[in-house]
C-alpha cells in the first residue's frame, strides 16, 4: 500500500474512533476498525486520488471534482463581495467535511490559504497541505503558523478561518446555527492589526450534512451532545459515500456576505467580532435558519 494512503487510512480510522467516543475503549475500537477498514481503504485512495490531482491541477479544480461525488450541486451567491486581490480575511462557518471543498471550490483566489487545527489527516494529503497553514496544540509551534498566516496577510493574500473552531450545526438542517455564533473567536483581531487593509468578508455554507445521517439510530443512540453528534454523522455520511457515492448526495449553498474593510471593524474595539457575528447571524435569520 502506497505510505500516503496508509496514513490517510489510519487517519481516518482514529477520526472515527474519536467521533464514535471509543479511542478509548480497546475492545470496541479493534472491533470497529476491523469492520471499517474496507470502507476506509476506499476513502483513504479517493483522497490519495485527490491530492494526486492537487498536484496535476490546482486544488481548487480538484476539489471541485471531488466535490461533484458528494453533493448535487453547488449554489454560490455574492462571490463578488471578495476582492480579486488584496489582503483578504474569509470567515466561514464549519457545519462539516465537505464544507472544505465547497469553499475550496468556490473561493476566486489563486492565493488562498486555509487556517486549520493540525490533524494526521491533513498533513498526510501532500499536495493539498501545501495550500493550508495548520494549526498545532503546542503553543510555540502554534504562534509559528500564526505568523506564518499573518505574513501570508501582509503580502496581499487571502487566509480562509473557521472561527468556531469545531462543527456546528448545518443552517440547512439543524437549529442552531446562531447560537453557534457565541463561539466564534475574536482572533480575527489579530490579523487585522497586524495586516493594515486587510478586508474581512464572512460567509455561510450550508446544505452539506445530510439529514438521515444526522437522524441516524448510530448517531441519536451513540452520542448526546449535539457537536458530538453533528461530527458522527458527518463521519457517517463519508462512509455511506464510499459503499454508494450516489446515495446521501445534497444540495450546498455557499452566501457570501458583503466585505467589511478592517479598519471600520477595529474602530470598534471590542465590538468588532460582535458586529461581524451580528452581520451573520442576521443574514441566517433572514433565511428562516436561526
Amino acid at each position: 500500500m502506497d505510505p500516503r494512503t496508509r496514513a490517510l487510512l489510519e487517519a481516518n480510522l482514529d477520526d472515527m474512533l474519536a467521533a464514535l467516543g471509543w479511542a478509548n475503549v480497546p475492545i470496541l475500537s479493534r472491533a470497529a476498525r476491523r469492520l471499517a477498514r474496507q470502507a476506509g481503504l476506499r476513502f483513504a485512495r479517493e483522497m490519495t486520488a485527490f491530492d494526486d490531482e492537487v498536484d496535476r491541477i490546482g486544488i481548487a479544480t480538484a476539489a471541485r471534482t471531488l466535490l461533484k461525488s458528494f453533493v448535487r450541486d453547488v449554489r454560490v451567491r455574492g462571490v463578488q463581495h471578495i476582492p480579486a486581490r488584496g489582503p483578504c480575511l474569509l470567515l466561514s462557518n464549519h457545519p462539516g467535511m465537505t464544507d472544505t471543498l465547497v469553499l475550496l471550490s468556490s473561493i476566486p483566489r489563486g492565493d488562498l490559504r486555509v487556517l486549520a487545527a493540525e490533524r494526521p489527516f491533513l498533513g498526510a494529503l501532500r499536495a493539498a497541505s501545501r495550500s493550508l497553514i495548520l494549526l498545532p496544540d503546542e503553543r510555540q509551534r502554534r504562534m509559528a503558523a500564526v505568523r506564518r498566516a499573518v505574513t501570508h496577510l501582509q503580502s496581499g493574500g487571502a487566509l480562509l478561518t473557521f472561527p468556531a473552531g469545531d462543527i456546528e450545526p448545518d443552517p440547512a438542517v439543524l437549529p442552531g446555527a446562531v447560537e453557534a455564533l457565541r463561539r466564534w473567536s475574536d482572533s480575527s483581531l489579530t490579523f487585522l492589526r497586524l495586516a493594515p487593509g486587510c478586508v474581512v468578508v464572512p460567509m455561510v455554507v450550508s446544505g452539506v450534512l445530510e439529514p438521515r445521517a444526522r437522524k441516524s439510530p448510530i448517531v441519536l443512540l451513540l452520542r448526546r451532545k449535539g457537536a458530538d453528534r453533528e461530527r458522527l454523522a458527518a463521519m457517517l455520511q463519508v462512509l455511506v459515500h464510499t459503499r454508494s457515492p450516489s446515495r446521501w448526495r445534497t444540495r450546498a449553498r455557499l452566501d457570501v456576505l458583503p466585505a467589511v474593510p478592517g479598519g471600520d471593524l477595529l474602530a470598534r474595539g471590542g465590538g468588532a467580532n460582535t458586529a461581524l457575528i451580528q452581520a451573520v447571524a442576521g443574514f441566517l435569520r433572514s433565511r428562516g435558519q436561526a
